[in-house]
């Protein structure tokens, strides 16, 4: 099957590298994980990934900490992810090189559009720790500047629901999941995709958005191929 994307961004949270408990590793969730990412690359597909960093760290649980060094721990808590991504997948066979946006050259190389693009074409995938590297900014927000950066076809956004709800599907059982969905709307209605800077980052830059549940990570070459997999958000 001809792929329908060539280049794509994709957001994993921190949450779902810790498996159930959503703390730390779970090696057997990594191993499903990025068997997926693998099973997408052998297709051929361009990757990049941005990973949260909320199995360590969430910056708006830090208390009374002040709020842009809470962002900062946060920050560092998505290179060690970024770094874990990238190791296993090394050891399933996949090239990789890590990129931060926080200049830390003993660690991995510091983010340049170019480098970015080189690693891709070489046919490595990209892993973003560090997120934007400015607090008051969600990982959400980095990865749409990422594929925005790199120029990348869609962002893949990996949950843990099936795609968007006009209401919290694990609270209402008549919630409505939506197949596609405009950026606008999202932002007039408020709905829970992503925040309100990274859906205009992306309507603004006419970077389409697909939302779908990582519980299957197959869903991921499934997403690249075309198949009907969550929720595709777009500006018309």
């Amino acid at each position: 099957m001809a792929l329908k994307y060539q280049r794509i961004l994709l957001k994993i949270s921190g949450e779902a590298l810790g498996g159930e408990k959503g703390m730390g590793f779970d090696e057997p969730t990594m191993d499903a994980i990025c068997g997926g990412v693998k099973k997408a690359h052998e297709l051929g597909v361009q990757i990049g990934i941005v990973v949260g960093g909320g199995n360590f760290w969430r910056g708006r649980s830090s208390g009374k900490m002040e709020r842009t060094l809470a962002d900062k721990i946060g920050m560092l808590a998505t290179v060690m992810n970024a770094l874990a991504v990238s190791d296993k997948l090394e050891q399933l066979g996949v090239p990789t090189e890590v990129f931060t946006s926080i200049t830390m050259p003993q660690v991995a190389q510091p983010f340049t559009r170019k480098d970015a693009l080189r690693a891709m074409d070489e046919g490595k995938i990209a892993v973003f720790g560090g997120g934007t590297g400015n607090p008051f900014f969600s990982t959400d927000t980095a990865t749409a500047l990422r594929a925005v950066e790199v120029s990348a076809d869609v962002m893949f956004k990996a949950t843990m629901v099936d795609g968007v709800y006009d209401k919290d599907p694990h609270k209402y059982a008549d919630a409505k999941k939506y197949d596609t969905l405009t950026f606008t709307k999202v932002l007039e209605d408020q709905l829970a995709v992503m925040d309100g800077t990274a859906a205009t980052l992306c309507r603004d830059n006419k970077l389409p958005i697909l939302v779908f549940d990582l519980a299957d990570p197959d869903n991921i070459a499934r997403a690249v191929q075309g198949e009907n997999v969550g929720t595709l958000v777009y500006e018309g």
